[in-house]
């Protein structure tokens, strides 16, 4: 698949089209891809009864690392990003938001397992750049299109656009959201799902459904006052919304609605579970139902049944919820840890209504359920159905690296912050020179704030042992790859007397896990994507604090790889933009506020988006 090249050059001429003045675009048809030859045998079409089959020539077992349906589709949308000054929010408050197509969430993105997606994104901001990055999306051959600002492109400035286009090469179920510092806090997330086989049977696909934290204030000025150390810990969530709604945490009277899902009595639902926030996670659980698991981010695994799922941030769960119970309304609940070591809400019950078809639809369900005590733990006990064995004797020598992660307390200024460190460094990524950049140029003079390391072998087995220092969890994100989680232990790790600790054979594999504090997490992928990939806390605040780290995989084959002087019309609008900004320099990461910064002096964050 890395061979893979796109043959439409009037799309490649546009990829990174900077216009005064955007208008929507036609959608481009591009010539057929059918570069790859169908494997295995036939096994019928995709349906109720058949569903770990897809389009007769693959299935559930087929391994899309090397085999891929042809793109039969090219799934093309527009999206305007627009910033709104007194938004009425879902649950009757009005603030300031950002949002795409007018809408919060924003637009779901389907496509179909071996499509392309061609999103054009339009910036009609007066006084923000933003990127979107495609979570989870492997992005094979395609780091250019992997939407991390400062990492793989510049920011799209205001009254700019760009087009991604990339291969979607796995199945299930992910989300979209910018990476312009917590810029998705204000509304600029959405689901995007994948059809593809099913490890298990279902009659009623009921669509992606997103859980995320909810703040009345902008994320700008929360990250502001997150940042300060005399603020103490970050501030609790306003609220947790389902699909975008909910009650105002004071109670219905005040606004919202509960937002509700109906079941088919005695058919199997899929539901597609995301984790959206900026800093909450949730034990997710239906009062009366069990969930059946078959797939972790884009991972299919065996079937595994559970009565509550634990949700990191950025996680998602595909589940099969079947309508056995007796007619009527049932909760579906998301319980926060209670001593705010992974997040807190003002909604202290915060809840959504699955509704079988046939049940009231005023009436809300009478019966709470067990209550749940939730932890910061991550889920274990899934195994993937497409098996990685890592070979134990690869765990050795300069393949292992350690990744140490601290908490220091500096003083920027306006006075003592807390600063996130990997590698002693807090990173610092430079929106106006990205990476990919960097690469295009020949040029490996990159700052050391940006915290890259190198990564020049080619299909070798290499592994990070992250060391976490403090007492708080993290949710870690690599872009690029599906990583095997070979181990989670606390404490701290010594390669020499715990390698027996470790799992080599199909361990759990994904693209978020959570990382216990005071703990190690050891994870390992081979190097068979050559681009820059960032890996990072998925907590907002605490990337924007400085907790990530960059991985050049195989340096000397991007450029070939993928036409990297896209990226300079769109970096050349970037600067003409940033010399005359009154917001700028950043105040964060980017994905920390720069040494010395005078912020007083400035205007306040929240005029970012008024």
């Amino acid at each position: 698949m890395l061979g893979l090249t796109k043959v439409s050059a009037v799309l490649l001429a546009t990829a990174a089209l900077v216009v005064a003045s955007p208008a929507p675009s036609p959608v481009i048809h591009l010539l057929p891809r059918q570069t790859i030859i169908p494997g295995g045998k036939p096994c019928g079409q995709n349906n109720a009864t058949n569903r770990q089959c897809w389009k007769n020539n693959w299935n559930i077992s087929t391994d899309y690392d090397n085999i891929n349906p042809p793109a039969f589709n090219n799934r093309v949308y527009d999206f305007h990003i627009t910033n709104v000054t007194n938004w009425l929010g879902p649950d009757g408050v009005r603030k300031p938001a950002m949002l795409i197509n007018n809408q919060f969430p924003g637009p779901t993105i389907e496509a179909d397992w071996g499509d392309y997606i061609i999103v054009n994104v339009y910036n009609d901001m007066q006084d923000n750049g933003t990127s979107i990055h495609w979570h989870g999306i492997r992005q094979y051959g395609e780091s250019n299109q992997d939407g991390a600002n400062g990492v793989t492109e510049c920011p799209i400035p205001p009254g700019s656009m760009k087009t991604y286009d990339f291969h979607v090469t796995q199945y299930g179920t992910s989300w979209y959201h910018s990476h312009y510092s917590n810029q998705y806090g204000n509304g600029v997330v959405g689901p995007l799902i994948v059809r593809g086989p099913a490890a298990a049977n279902y009659d009623i696909d009921l669509g992606p459904y997103m859980i995320n934290d909810y703040y009345h204030e902008t994320a700008d000025r929360l990250h502001l006052r997150a940042e300060l150390v005399s603020n103490g810990p970050p501030p609790d969530s306003d609220n947790i919304l389902f699909r975008g709604k909910n009650i105002h945490p004071l109670g219905a009277s005040r606004g919202g609605s509960y937002d509700r899902l109906t079941l088919t009595p005695g058919k199997k639902h899929l539901l597609r579970l995301i984790n959206a926030s900026v800093d909450n996670s949730f034990v997710i659980s239906l009062v009366g139902h069990n969930f059946t698991v078959i797939t972790n981010d884009l991972v299919p695994v065996n079937p595994v049944v559970r009565s509550s799922l634990f949700m990191a941030v950025g996680q998602r769960y595909d589940v099969i919820i079947e309508a056995n119970q007796a007619v009527g309304n049932y909760w579906l609940n998301a319980t926060l840890e209670a001593n705010n070591n992974c997040g807190r809400s003002r909604n202290l019950f915060p809840a959504a209504i699955i509704s079988y078809q046939g049940a009231s639809t005023t009436a809300l369900p009478t019966n709470r359920g067990t209550p749940r005590v939730a932890t910061c733990n991550g889920e274990t006990g899934f195994s993937p159905i497409l098996t990685r064995t890592v070979p134990s004797t690869a765990f050795a020598g300069s393949a292992v690296g350690t990744l140490p992660v601290t908490l220091e307390f500096p003083n920027h200024g306006r006075g003592q912050v807390f600063e996130w460190r990997v590698k002693n460094t807090p990173i610092n990524i430079e929106w106006d020179h990205p990476i990919l950049e960097y690469v295009l140029e020949n040029n490996s003079t990159w700052p050391g704030a940006a915290n890259l390391i190198d990564v020049p072998q080619a299909d070798q087995w290499v592994f990070w042992v992250i060391q976490n220092d403090f007492a708080l969890p993290h949710p870690i994100h690599l872009h690029g790859h599906d990583f095997l989680t070979l181990g989670i232990g606390s404490g701290t790790f010594n390669i020499n007397t715990m390698k027996s600790q470790l799992t080599f054979n199909n361990p759990i594999r994904r693209d978020v896990v959570q990382m216990p504090g005071n703990s190690w997490l050891v994870i390992g992928y081979k190097t068979d994507n050559p681009g820059v990939w960032l890996m990072h806390c998925h907590i907002g605040w605490h990337v924007a604090m400085g907790l990530g780290v960059q991985f050049l995989e195989r340096k000397d084959e991007i450029k070939r790889m993928m036409p990297l002087d896209q990226l300079v019309p769109n970096c050349d609008a970037w600067r003409r933009y940033a010399k005359t900004s009154p917001y700028l320099p950043k105040l964060d990461s980017g994905l920390r506020r720069r040494e010395g910064e005078e912020v007083e002096k400035r205007e306040p964050a929240w005029r970012r988006i008024a």
